[in-house]
């Protein structure tokens, strides 16, 4: 069946505090077979289909997913202060395996809902919420876990936290940025049905209240349903139903997640309200990359108003199942029989930060209608930038890594390979160093060029540094190199060259510097 003929659906989604709402192998480094494709994937732009489309192209691409099992361990730590922010608040959950997360941090949820607020946490969901570290628990590696479970009377149980602190706001002229790594559970197809791993943000009235909403705001910061490849950012605000924010759909958009599906890796979900302007802004982004933003102007300045001038937001992370989201995007109730509990969703790490240089750290980039000319602003190159957060590859693989703070390194490396960062801001002031974590098991002889690259392959290099063996594929070392003077918003190519056929290096993340 062509698309075009595929009739419009309706599909019910989180009002997430009110009624059900409607929103339309061992790796050999021996290159026996070099890989044999090439790959410039180029990310898409923001998507415009309508929300019906997306639930069901959803459903028809399930009976074609599969279960896996989880990969890449968290990075163990909150990253270095991205330059211009300064960390408000942050937990990288770090502790023993089977333990509760830090309760000076956060709030455990119980049961069905709010104490006299609307049943099934106002959203259709089946499970019941426990403390039980069967749910929820660090991991011993830096990770917190939620684990949805069934008993043997079919009777599902999950977990969902949230900030004890309520007072999460910009100050005027500032950007607070919110953001998570989080790997979803990696569970897709038939076997997924139903789950819905979510991090949001509620308007701090909404406590001890439970039925002032949507008025007091609420920020899905990442949902995602179903085991589908896609991140979905919305907004939810004004009155219910209709009002300025089209309740109770709220305003969002989505798109797939960059480089790995969402399920298969961790990803960093980012979400930003900057008041440095003469009005408001909201963006939301997945791995730097921005796909969704609200302007005061959309709303009005009295709805804009009401869900800002109050004492700020609180954060919840959950794991729900069943409900009007999943349900409506599977156009039948979820979970089934089919539904397989017991896949995680992962939480490296959540940070705040607050940016008090008013101006926009990260412009919205406009989508360009040449997929080859890539979008502005997409990360800080002052940031610590993994390399497995490419939007464009050649002749590379990941794999897990054993360096400190773990997650994926690029391998398999050798002569003519490459990597491409859309978007990489190097700010006002010139960056004058790169510096790159390596690692190199090459045989005696074979060596190597690490080559950053601006606008284009073929560009005279900016950085280069020489590397061969280290001490193994898995022996790191961070290489520094002198680099010509670097302003602006740039493609980054990181580029490899060699005079030898074998692979000679490994990468797991880069970053630049003043000096």
């Amino acid at each position: 069946m062509l698309l075009a003929e595929t009739p419009p659906v309706l599909v019910p989604v989180r009002s997430r505090t009110g009624t059900d709402t409607l929103r339309p192998t061992e790796r050999s480094h021996t290159r026996i077979a070099r890989k044999e494709a090439s790959m410039e994937s180029h990310q898409p732009p923001r998507s415009r289909r309508p929300r019906a489309l997306l639930a069901a192209l959803g459903a028809l691409l399930l009976p074609l997913a599969t279960v896996t099992t989880a990969t890449a361990p968290a990075q163990a730590a909150l990253p270095p202060d991205p330059d211009g922010w300064n960390l408000v608040w942050g937990d990288d959950f770090t502790g023993p395996a089977g333990s509760l997360p830090d309760s000076e941090n956060w709030i455990i949820d119980t049961g069905t809902s709010y104490p006299g607020g609307p049943a099934n946490w106002g959203t259709g969901e089946i499970q019941t919420y426990t403390d039980n570290p069967e749910n929820i628990s660090l991991d011993g590696q830096g990770n917190l876990t939620i684990t949805p479970r069934r008993d043997a009377s079919g009777q599902w149980t999950s977990a969902r936290i949230e900030t004890r602190r309520s007072d999460f706001k910009p100050a005027d002229g500032n950007t607070l940025r919110i953001e998570g790594r989080i790997q979803v559970p990696n569970i897709t197809g038939e076997a997924a049905l139903g789950y819905w791993p979510a991090f949001w943000a509620l308007g701090s009235p909404y406590r001890g209240d439970y039925w002032n909403w949507p008025s007091v705001g609420e920020f899905d910061i990442m949902e995602n349903v179903n085991g589908i490849d896609s991140v979905w950012g919305v907004l939810h605000c004004g009155v219910s139903s209709g009002g300025p924010c089209n309740e109770t759909q709220g305003l969002g958009d989505s798109r797939a997640c960059p480089g790995s599906t969402c399920q298969s890796g961790f990803h960093t979900y980012r979400f930003e309200w900057d008041r440095s302007g003469s009005s408001g802004q909201l963006r939301w982004y997945v791995d730097g990359q921005q796909y969704h933003s609200v302007d005061e102007s959309q709303v009005g300045s009295g709805t804009w108003d009401d869900m800002t001038s109050h004492a700020g937001y609180f954060i919840l992370l959950n794991v729900a199942m069943g409900g009007a989201f999943p349900d409506g995007v599977q156009g039948s109730a979820t979970p089934t029989a089919a539904t397989q509990p017991g896949a995680p969703m992962r939480v490296d790490y959540v940070g705040v930060w607050e940016s008090g240089t008013g101006d926009d750290p990260d412009p919205d980039p406009s989508p360009s209608p040449d997929p080859t000319d890539p979008p502005d602003g997409g990360v800080d190159a002052r940031s610590t930038i993994q390399g497995e957060d490419y939007q464009a590859q050649s002749g590379t693989v990941l794999e897990a890594t054993s360096d400190t703070g773990g997650g994926q390194n690029v391998a398999q490396i050798g002569d003519g390979d490459w990597l491409r960062f859309d978007g990489v801001d190097f700010g006002s002031t010139a960056a004058r160093q790169f510096k790159a974590r390596v690692a190199s098991g090459a045989a005696g002889g074979v060596s190597g060029l690490v080559e950053v690259r601006l606008d284009s392959r073929t560009a005279a290099p900016v950085a280069t540094f020489a590397i061969a063996n280290t001490g193994g594929w898995q022996s790191w070392q961070t290489v520094p190199a002198n680099m010509s003077a670097v302003t602006g918003t740039h493609t980054v190519y990181v580029t490899f060259s060699s005079g030898q056929p074998a692979d000679f290096v490994n990468l797991n993340w880069f970053t630049f510097s003043t000096a």
